[in-house]
């Protein structure tokens, strides 16, 4: 008896409910083409400053799924820098934030190039800059070997550990990838949505790498979400959606691939993070017009470049408290002048004295 989806006779021939998914199918479709549609009235400006803010939210969220968290900062200043901006652009990335954010714009930016087996030897290489997960050595840029023994999703204490999955044998990898870019590469009468999410459940069903494959089956149905817009502006954060839903993603992951090959729940779930994922945009949009309207006002006052640093960086979600201190370090200057900037912007109605003092006197943005 078959115990997972790929050991079924005639997977992948996935099948659905066209009328069971066909209302909520529309009402994702209609509200994708009102979202581009309020976006292209925002102007070039604001336009690319939310596609920065959805890219950084996609690439930040993806990873932490993973269990890893990387550095907004870096992660915005990385975007930022590839995509030609001056926001942000000013901090240095690590190594493997760079590498996130090269597959991630490669699989959003250059959404009509084919997939192909080397194209995803180099997000994986990307990934995995040192080829190591960790302390542990892995197989980066090519299809794990099983050399420890088979691919399994687990969770548990060790020596307790629980199987939720185990993926197609090593041996099966070539074949199995070389139809699923096939696929993804051809055209059938099925809606570009649903080939998202049937794109996504298949390549981590397949699972054909040592580590990596949730970000790049991620990555993969970003590709395919671009294609049903035809569009490389990001606007929405699927991984956002998935990463606040964590817990439901991965139940239905591994419903999905220990049932039949109808996967019309799977479907409908990923439609419905869709439409989540489009209500989490408002937030996206708010941030932007709240820097929008800041720097309008600002416009009118006397800013100098360190203030201009320290206050995008602020605007762009600074972590923690904004000190003396800090600054002096982020605009490299005296402390002398780090407080003569402070209160330069206080005296314009910019920043705001934060409540205590001494020591610990720090400073927030006065936003409307």
């Amino acid at each position: 008896m078959s115990r997972y989806i790929h050991q079924l006779s005639d997977w992948p021939d996935f099948r659905w409910d066209q009328d069971d998914l066909a209302g909520r199918l529309a009402e994702i479709r209609h509200r994708q083409g009102r979202l581009l549609g309020r976006m292209e009235g925002l102007g070039f400006a604001l336009q690319k400053e939310a596609e920065l803010e959805t890219l950084t939210l996609d690439v930040l969220k993806s990873s932490e799924i993973e269990g890893e968290k990387l550095d907004p900062e870096q992660v915005r200043s990385s975007i930022a820098r590839r995509l030609g901006l001056d926001a942000g652009g000013t901090v240095p990335a690590d190594r493997d934030v760079e590498g996130v954010v090269e597959m991630m714009l490669d699989a959003t930016q250059r959404f009509a190039a084919p997939l192909s087996e080397d194209r995803l030897f180099g997000w994986h290489a990307a990934l995995f800059p040192t080829g190591r997960s960790g302390m542990r050595k892995i197989i980066v840029g090519a299809w794990r070997d099983d050399a420890d023994g088979p691919m399994q999703v687990v969770s548990g204490p060790v020596g307790r550990e629980k199987v939720h999955y185990e993926a197609p044998a090593a041996p099966l990898l070539p074949d199995e990838m070389a139809r699923f870019i096939a696929w993804a590469n051809g055209a059938d009468r099925t809606d570009a949505v649903l080939r998202a999410g049937l794109a996504h459940l298949w390549f981590v069903t397949i699972h054909p790498f040592d580590d990596g494959n949730g970000r790049i089956a991620r990555a993969i149905a970003d590709l395919q979400l671009a294609r049903s817009e035809n569009s490389a502006q990001r606007f929405y954060s699927m991984s956002a959606q998935i990463r606040h839903d964590r817990n439901d993603y991965y139940d239905i992951l591994e419903h999905t691939q220990k049932g039949s090959l109808d996967v019309t729940p799977l479907l409908d779930w990923f439609l419905g993070c869709l439409g989540r994922a489009f209500d989490g945009t408002e937030a996206t949009l708010a941030t932007v017009m709240g820097k929008a309207r800041f720097w309008e006002r600002a416009a009118r006052l006397s800013i100098n470049e360190r203030q201009r640093l320290v206050l995008n960086r602020l605007l762009d979600g600074f972590t923690g408290k904004l000190t003396t201190k800090k600054w002096a370090l982020i605009a490299k200057s005296s402390h002398d002048t780090a407080l003569r900037d402070i209160q330069g912007l206080i005296d314009q109605g910019l920043l705001k004295k934060d409540e205590g003092g001494g020591r610990s006197t720090s400073y927030s943005l006065v936003l409307e």
